[in-house]
């Protein structure tokens, strides 16, 4: 079994197993014609179960045989521009050859005698990170899973710096449009089911500052204590961005942390051209960052970014085993000082070969073309009678639903739409995203592929109209 294991000895044997499963991969990327085969689960699910693991192949080249059958086939492909559905992007070439790198090495990014130079590597990409978002000298952060865990961590400084023993008069703002992870941070902060306020947006799905004015106030009046507010600069379902500077000033004036989760909307901190977008982030307290969404990086790539490196304190615990206090003395840099995780994969690595290749220019202009695509998406869809648009874009995604010619009541076109985004799921051709406006049924297209055309959007929204028009007319003739 030693043979199995990379060393020296089995550098060949590494060279060759990996190069074949790069082959695989790479004839898969050329040969797909649709994003998804339309597999079910209860189609795929025997084949998983059928594998015996206690009986192993032995030889890489089964084993990819196999995995061509239970993964490869079926596996949705982000790449294809047809692919409009989550917040998943295609990803860069250099991160992937960055991803080879850090998985072969495995170093492990909690303490220096476990990575030495990838930590320098991951400390340079924060200063980098917090230098383009303009929090100032005294900026720290450290990567993280994902989003989630980084506004959890963000919340949890956000408590700490909030210095009151009586954690269920906390209160956490963040608009009714923000991600549920804030809701799901507070319950794991122990702060109560009431602790997150949701304050109401406006027409363009932005967080109304007047309201949140209005809840602060009361929250203070009512002997409550503000915690946080969540600004969101790219929403999940809307791509909006909410009032930073306005924000900002609010919670310099009720002295509350603010943090923003830019997981989405960090893709414009190398735009050349949309970067005022961002205006007022400069003044967080906290910022997330997803590179795994709008810088094209594979997953996980994340941070989380702080104004003051000495609330990261609130997450930094000491063991002798690991990062013993003498270590701080002795000036060696531990990321596990800074991380809710200990062992933790050199995800920095990935964006490191990407700025070093394609530098931020590059991004931005990957960035940038899928927000323009948006725009003009917006177009096709505001000028077709069939459909019914939400908002006009900040960034890269379109909410809509079709509407019929004739109405035939909304709970009805509720299940067309729902059915409209199944039936092309099942059929491969496309997938879309849905979601809910006004307790309404609709449909996203998330953009993030600078591959796709608006030709490619023109002919999903077509394929969409007609599997809605197919229920909409088995349904009237039944209901008839």
């Amino acid at each position: 079994m030693r043979a199995h294991l990379l060393n020296d000895a089995t550098a060949e044997r590494y060279r060759r197993s990996v190069t074949e499963g790069v082959e695989r991969v790479a004839a898969k990327l050329t040969s797909i014609r649709k994003p998804f085969t339309g597999a079910t689960p209860d189609t795929l699910a025997p084949l998983v179960s059928a594998v015996d693991l206690d009986r192993p192949l032995g030889d890489a080249s089964a084993a990819l045989d196999e995995l061509e059958e239970v993964y490869l086939r079926d596996a949705v492909y982000f790449h294809h521009p047809r692919y409009l559905a989550h917040l998943n992007c295609p990803v860069v070439i250099p991160a992937v050859v960055g991803e080879a790198v850090l998985s072969a090495v495995n170093s492990s990014l909690d303490t220096w005698d476990q990575s030495a130079g990838g930590t320098l590597i991951e400390r340079r990409l924060i200063d980098w990170t917090v230098g383009r978002i303009g929090l100032g000298a005294s900026a720290d952060g450290v990567f993280t899973s994902g989003g989630t865990q980084s506004n959890l961590q963000a919340l949890l400084l956000a408590r700490e710096e909030a210095k009151t023993d009586e954690s269920a008069k906390l209160r956490v703002f963040a608009s009714e449009c923000g991600h549920f992870s804030v809701e799901k941070s507070a319950t794991l902060l122990g702060l109560g089911p009431d602790a997150v306020v949701s304050v109401p947006c406006d027409r363009d799905k932005r967080m109304r500052t007047v309201a949140l004015a209005a809840e602060l106030a009361r929250c203070r009046d009512e002997g409550l204590t503000p915690m946080a507010v969540v600004a969101t600069a790219g929403t999940t379902d809307f791509g909006s961005i909410d009032p930073l500077p306005e924000i900002a000033a609010l919670c310099a004036q009720y002295g509350v942390w603010l943090h923003v989760d830019a997981a989405y909307g960090c893709g414009l901190l190398a735009s050349t051209t949309r970067r005022t977008l961002l205006d007022g982030i400069e003044h967080a307290d906290s910022v997330t960052v997803d590179y795994h969404k709008s810088f094209f990086q594979p997953v996980s790539s994340s941070a989380v970014l702080v104004r003051d490196r000495a609330t990261l304190r609130h997450a930094t615990y000491h063991a002798d085993y690991l990062n013993p206090r003498r270590t701080v003395e002795e000036r060696i840099p531990n990321q596990v000082d800074k991380s809710l995780q200990t062992t933790r994969r050199f995800d920095a690595l990935k964006l490191w070969m990407t700025l070093r290749v394609m530098g931020a220019d590059g991004i931005g202009e990957l960035f940038d073309e899928v927000c323009d695509l948006a725009a003009e998406g917006w177009e096709l869809l505001a000028a077709d009678p069939r459909f019914d648009v939400v908002v006009r874009p900040s960034l890269s995604t379109l909410v809509f639903r079709y509407i019929p010619e004739r109405v035939t009541g909304p709970a009805l076109i509720d299940r067309a739409n729902l059915h409209a985004r199944k039936a092309l799921f099942a059929s491969g051709e496309a997938v879309v995203a849905g979601t809910s406006v006004n307790g309404r049924q609709y449909l996203k297209f998330t953009l993030l592929n600078p591959e796709t055309t608006v030709r490619d959007i023109s002919a999903v929204l077509d394929l969409i109209a007609g599997h809605a028009e197919q229920y909409l007319g088995e349904n009237l003739v039944h209901a008839s």
